[in-house]
């Protein structure tokens, strides 16, 4: 969860977001020393006579100028479209919940079981309890089993909305008429929050997502308490 003063992002909960925050780090090095040097060039050029005909006309420097770009393109892309390929990588799923986007809430089908599905609200400022949290708690929580692979089928009966978990690196699309898929792991126990990210209308902001992982037992349990409801 986000606090105050915080500087970048949520703590991973799922190998894919383990990936991506180690990916923005390797890119923000790069930027930083790509930064560095043109501002140590720029600085030269001021406060020396670097800017002399043998700099100007160089073709050496034209060749690095031309060539280190490239490298550090290369250095980007490859963990980049490794990365890419693990979020599209779907083995084996254990559980496949499909997430249903409406004007404006999420209802979900455990689409493994009969008859186990649910419409998820966000629970109004004045019926939240101590230590829930304001435009993110929801009367209905996604429950998924700790350390197994689960698999989200995203669509929409409206407009176009977005299933996005920041902590678990997710960021899906829903479309009427159409099933995005998308899958996750989550590497510990918790709730994790997340809102729709696409502008749906005027209650865009109040349509809330929180994923809670349990173990399989626990798990066990709640899909028993919720099919005899």
């Amino acid at each position: 969860m986000a606090h105050p003063t915080q500087l970048g992002f949520q703590d991973a909960a799922s190998p894919v977001m383990e990936e991506l925050l180690h990916f923005h780090d390797h890119a923000l090095m790069i930027v930083f020393l790509i930064s560095t040097m043109v501002l140590y060039i720029i600085a030269a050029m001021i406060t020396t006579k670097l800017t002399n005909k043998y700099i100007l006309d160089s073709q050496e420097i034209e060749i690095i100028w031309t060539v280190l770009p490239a490298i550090i393109l290369i250095l980007i892309a490859l963990p980049s479209l490794r990365i890419l390929y693990l979020m599209d990588e779907i083995n084996n799923p254990h559980l496949t919940i499909k997430a249903v986007g409406h004007q404006w809430y999420w209802s979900y089908e455990y689409t493994d079981y009969e008859d186990l599905g649910f419409d998820s609200y966000m629970v109004p400022t004045s019926d939240l309890t101590p230590g829930q949290f304001r435009l993110l708690e929801t009367d209905l929580r996604m429950v998924v089993p700790v350390e197994s692979p689960i698999r989200i089928l995203t669509s929409a009966d409206d407009v176009l909305h977005s299933w996005a978990v920041p902590s678990l690196g997710i960021k899906m699309d829903a479309v009427p008429g159409r099933l995005n898929q998308t899958a996750f792991i989550t590497a510990r126990p918790g709730v994790f929050y997340g809102q729709c990210s696409e502008i749906c209308g005027a209650n865009h902001s109040f349509m809330p997502i929180v994923v809670e992982a349990v173990p399989l037992k626990h798990f066990e349990d709640w899909t028993s308490l919720m099919l005899d409801a």
